[in-house]
């Protein structure tokens, strides 16, 4: 038994989420607007709570800085289970945050990245990962400086013994150059429609999916309100999502993400693990933030 099931490496920053009229107008122009919470943020840590809300014993590294929204971070972490004793702490640098414009279904984000670029393979030794059976990666285009040796530090997580995924997220450039080599050595892939598309250059989800068959080994793709598509070892199962009333959208491909690779890790098949990773996904977005909703198992079994 190893002390954790899953090692999270991501970027860490909070969320100050506001809802409502959130349209700017410059100019000097002061709008009132419904609602201002901070939560939890950053794609990685919200995945890190979710997996760890859904009991696996989960453990994360990244790097933020020792001030406000950096401690906020780490205690909210520490509160959901989450265990952050490698955590990196620099003095000289500012945790980053994202401020989130929220209409409902749709959403815009301005984020400061801080120090959330900053995490290297070089920071994530072999008896860190040895303690762990999976790795998880998060927010690929944010951590600029961890991309280079990623397909290196997933080949060593396979010399090890543990499995890794990946959830890139969108490429701001639109260019997702460097796939072949990191994909090949990714055993689960968790896009959502646009990134699959936009990464294979394909026209429709159908032909992002065959052609992601050929470059992971197993690939979840995420299509929001209509569910998820599922590819591996010759198999494609498309499940539908759960009916719910939508409040906040944010972290819900995260927690689909966590609820995924909980079915991964258990040995569950496709199916059932992409069915509970959509009904983790559709049960987060009943309250604000990415993490205020996420099931426990027992919350989310009640759906299968």
């Amino acid at each position: 038994m190893k002390p954790f099931d899953i090692l999270v490496a991501g970027e860490i920053n909070p969320d100050l989420i506001l809802t409502g009229d959130v349209m700017p107008e410059f100019g000097q122009v002061e709008k009132l607007v419904d609602s201002a919470s901070l939560t939890i943020g950053s794609s990685s840590v919200i995945f890190a709570c979710g997996a760890a809300r859904l009991g696996l014993k989960t453990a994360f590294i990244g790097i933020c800085g020792d001030d406000v929204f950096g401690r906020f971070m780490l205690d909210e972490m520490q509160k959901r289970g989450v265990d952050v004793s490698r955590v990196i702490l620099r003095r000289d640098g500012q945790t980053g945050l994202s401020v989130i414009l929220n209409r409902g279904v749709d959403r815009a984000i301005l984020t400061h990245p801080g120090l959330m670029t900053e995490l290297q393979a070089s920071d994530i030794p072999d008896s860190l990962l040895i303690q762990a059976r999976h790795l998880h990666v998060a927010s690929y285009f944010l951590q600029t400086k961890l991309q280079p040796d990623l397909p290196a530090l997933f080949q060593r997580v396979r010399s090890l013994g543990l499995t890794a995924s990946l959830d890139t997220n969108y490429d701001p450039s639109e260019q997702w150059r460097g796939f072949d080599d990191l994909l090949a050595v990714t055993d689960v892939f968790l896009p959502n429609e646009a990134e699959a598309k936009s990464l294979t250059a394909a026209e429709n989800i159908e032909e992002a999916a065959n052609r992601l068959q050929v470059r992971a080994e197993t690939t979840a793709i995420k299509l929001g309100k209509d569910g998820a598509l599922g590819i591996s070892k010759g198999q494609k199962i498309h499940i539908e999502s759960i009916p719910v009333n939508v409040v906040d959208t944010v972290g819900a491909g995260d927690s689909f993400d966590a609820g995924f690779i909980y079915g991964y890790l258990n040995g569950w098949g496709l199916e059932k693990s992409l069915r509970l990773a959509c009904v983790c996904g559709a049960l987060s977005t009943q309250a604000a933030g990415g993490a205020a909703a996420q099931p426990t198992l027992e919350e989310a079994l009640k759906f299968l």
